[in-house]
């Protein structure tokens, strides 16, 4: 069985999509797959009581409590390799990673980003968006690499800007196509490995 570590810091929202997509397309049985673990960084992250509701073990390493961000990588990478992943998904996982985590998960690596990468790595891309006059936005489902959000591309989904749009309102309707386009990304990949 492969195993799917997803790392959160937050609600969870595209956790919540694999985990359903998991039990709905019965991931073990199509490609021999489960969710084993949901972590974060964040104690209060309202993602982890979904998960536990969903019978998944769950953790939290804490990153204000380490003195380097190598030493919370560290930590992490102990907690994450317990559960021998095959893949480990960032799912609104809001911690830059050092060179030696991800090399650690080298091709076992990704994330979502809300942009259609190349454009507006890092933050706020909704507004950056919008402020550039772009006529279409939505998201990337990419490899994580050293450099932040510039990965080799996996999937992409694209919707448009509409006259009015709001940061809030562009982010809600890229949202729902990431909810659908990562699941679909992470089966892919699955299905892949050996």
């Amino acid at each position: 069985m492969k195993n799917i570590v997803i790392l959160i810091s937050g609600g969870g929202s595209n956790m919540q999509a694999l985990v359903r997509a998991a039990e709905q397309r019965q991931w073990a049985q199509r490609v021999g797959a489960r969710v084993a673990a949901v972590l974060s960084n964040k104690a209060d992250a309202a993602g982890l009581a979904f998960a536990r509701s969903h019978g998944l073990p769950t953790a939290v390493v804490d990153h204000k409590a380490f003195a380097s961000r190598e030493a919370f990588d560290a930590a992490l990478m102990a907690e994450i390799d317990g559960f021998d992943p095959a893949l480990v998904v960032l799912a609104g996982f809001m911690r830059i990673l050092t060179p030696g985590f991800v090399a650690h998960y080298d091709g076992r690596l990704v994330n979502i980003h809300p942009s259609l990468l190349p454009a507006f790595t890092g933050l706020n891309t909704h507004q950056r968006a919008i402020d550039e006059g772009c006529k279409f936005a939505g998201a990337t489902v990419h490899r994580v690499t050293p450099e932040l959000d510039h990965g080799q591309i996996l999937d992409q989904a694209v919707v448009p800007v509409l006259p009015g749009d709001t940061a809030q309102t562009l982010a809600a309707r890229v949202l729902t196509q990431e909810h659908l386009m990562y699941p679909r990304a992470v089966e892919r990949l699955l299905a892949a490995l050996p």
